[in-house]
């Protein structure tokens, strides 16, 4: 785990807000020079702490929607193989162990119809062999979430 110093904090709040914030704003508000500013994203995206990327809000692209899957899992020794597991589903933006009555929540994004969805329930989830127990819920409306497009989803 990477300690993050107040600079580093500063960078990733202004590059958060604006990921295309130009070099000239971003070295005066840091009050730092060019080639400093150029280290620290470097320094950064290779510690694997940060990550510039283009984020969609899906409630504004047609024929996309998420949902959230809640999923207990039969072995919880294995929770770690199952998210990397779950994480390597096309659907699959994003994938988290959490504590409470479930183990695992899943943030899926799918395009076109709820066949999708169905499919993903039915005959994707349970292939992965560590699942008790799934639940699904179509997210229909958010505020402050912009989230990556999952790879294999197409718009």
């Amino acid at each position: 785990m990477k300690k993050l110093d107040a600079l580093d904090k500063k960078l990733i709040y202004y590059l958060s807000q604006d990921g295309r914030m130009p070099v000239k704003e971003l070295v005066k508000e840091l009050e730092i020079t060019s080639p400093t500013l150029q280290v620290r994203i470097k320094n950064l995206l290779q510690s694997g702490v940060f990550k510039i990327a283009g984020l969609i809000d899906v409630f504004k692209i047609e024929k996309l929607f998420m949902a959230l899957v809640a999923i207990r899992v039969i072995d919880d020794s294995k929770i770690d193989e199952t998210l990397n597991d779950l994480a390597e589903f096309q659907e699959v933006g994003s994938v988290y162990a959490v504590t409470g009555r479930y183990d695992i929540f899943a943030e899926i994004l799918f395009s076109n119809n709820m066949e999708e969805l169905y499919s993903f329930m039915s005959s994707k989830l349970p292939q992965q062999g560590n699942i008790d127990y799934s639940e699904s819920f179509v997210v229909m409306r958010s505020k402050k979430k912009w989230t990556l497009l999952p790879p294999g989803i197409s718009l």
